[in-house]
């Protein structure tokens, strides 16, 4: 079993100094609101053994903030296949070849974690509105040739604050109510 957490970059300048791209660093608002996702994943305890970033300076403090708050022995190892403009499959070969991890962590970026996240659950045809900061986990019995992932969750940084605040927890269920202190899924905005 692999554990796959697609981490999304948080809210980054809009042009940084050198005007670059690659360049742009993280707010202060974008390390509040990662530090509040990443707070709740802790509390589900995520402890990730790799944690793979872009070279982009706001995916790699991203990514440090991940390897503070989660832990990782190895720190955050950048790879080319997280920027923006990659492919799927060059991520899934990167995710493939290290073959030792069991719970892995990437941090990058839109558009690619939307075609990624379809691509690793097999539905090509998916949507996913891949918020900043937000976090997503797909789990993998084997990693062959093509993925067939199974989406554990989803959570973004408005999720993870209002959870903080009201102290709300969402359970779906198949054909059951919800239980007793659950939101049920329709009622959540």
């Amino acid at each position: 079993m692999v554990e796959v957490y697609l981490l999304r970059h948080g809210i980054a300048e809009e042009v940084g100094p050198s005007g670059r791209d690659a360049d742009r660093a993280l707010t202060a608002e974008g390390r509040n609101k990662l530090r509040q996702v990443l707070r709740r994943v802790r509390k589900a305890g995520v402890k990730p053994d790799l944690v793979l970033s872009s070279p982009y300076k706001r995916a790699v403090a991203t990514a440090e903030l991940a390897v503070q708050m989660l832990g990782c022995p190895d720190g955050v190892i950048e790879t080319g296949v997280l920027t923006p403009g990659s492919r799927p499959e060059q991520v899934w070969a990167e995710i493939r070849a290290h073959k030792q991890a069991r719970c892995i962590v990437l941090a990058g970026h839109e558009p690619l974690f939307s075609h990624l996240a379809a691509y690793l659950l097999d539905s090509p045809s998916l949507n996913v509105d891949f918020k900043k900061g937000a976090m997503m986990r797909i789990d993998f019995e084997a990693t062959g040739a093509a993925p067939r992932g199974v989406l554990k969750w989803f959570i973004t940084a408005a999720t993870a604050a209002a959870s903080k605040e009201t102290g709300f927890r969402l359970v779906i269920k198949r054909g059951d109510e919800p239980e007793r202190g659950d939101v049920p899924a329709r009622s959540c905005q």
